[in-house]
């Protein structure tokens, strides 16, 4: 059996991880299941992804991390030009799919993932690159992320800054996405259970990779929220306390 995790909010919130999370994922490996990590924060690299994993006391490799980033890629032809309106782990993903990265238009699309230093200036330079006739590409449209000291602004508020300037609707890769579903089945195969504190990303993409979908209450949505759609198949605090309640419900 397979599951996914997703990374903020189930693993950690910024920069500090989750009490237990690292715990529950050794559980699960103790249990002979397979972990992966599909993240819509497209900003770190995937060593980053990985050394990150580690500080928090998981082990695992770059095949074992799947980034919206990466599904993006994956929209664009080899050998196409981007304009990247986003971190490191984009150009990355772009390097890899055979697509040349540019800083400014003009550029066959655009592509946007959070990222701290966007500014008027990045604004400019996209929203004339679309204008242009770039294909607007967003990595993920998550409106928040979820860090230590609470919600700040995702991916998604700046591609609708984007979107909004240059008046073209944005394809978006990420979860719940169809282009990360075919990323995770090509890569992963078979997902049984995604973990994720989003029902619209993470509890959409369990539906449409045919997953059972565990909510938890440690990132963007809290019990106030109760009841969500999709309806999860187990809700817990966090990833520690959904493991430990799946695993009693195994024997």
């Amino acid at each position: 059996m397979t599951w996914a995790l997703d990374l903020d909010g189930v693993l950690w919130r910024g920069d500090t991880a989750i009490p237990g999370s690292a715990g529950a994922v050794a559980a699960l490996r103790g249990r002979g299941e397979r972990v992966v990590f599909l993240t819509n924060n497209s900003h770190e690299r995937v060593d980053a992804y990985v050394a990150k994993l580690e500080r928090v006391g998981v082990s695992a490799s770059p095949d074992d991390v799947v980034t919206s980033g990466q599904a993006a890629a994956q929209l664009l032809e080899r050998g196409t030009t981007a304009l990247v309106c986003g971190g490191p782990g984009v150009v990355e993903a772009l390097g890899t799919a055979g697509v040349k990265v540019v800083e400014e238009g003009p550029a066959d699309a655009v592509v946007v993932g959070w990222h701290s230093t966007f500014d008027y200036d990045r604004l400019t330079i996209a929203t004339c690159a679309v204008l242009d006739g770039a294909r607007l590409v967003g990595t993920n449209d998550d409106a928040t992320y979820p860090t230590a000291d609470g919600l700040i602004p995702g991916g998604g508020a700046i591609l609708a800054a984007i979107a909004y300037a240059s008046g073209a609707t944005p394809e978006v890769a990420g979860k719940p996405n169809q282009a990360m579903v075919d990323l995770v089945a090509g890569r992963v195969g078979p997902v049984e259970v995604m973990v994720g504190d989003r029902p619209d990303t993470d509890g959409m993409l369990a539906r449409n990779m045919g997953a059972r979908f565990g909510l938890v209450l440690s990132g963007v949505t809290n019990g106030s929220d109760l009841p969500v759609e999709p309806e999860p198949d187990l809700v817990a605090k966090d990833l520690a306390a959904l493991v430990a309640e799946w695993a009693r419900s195994r024997g």
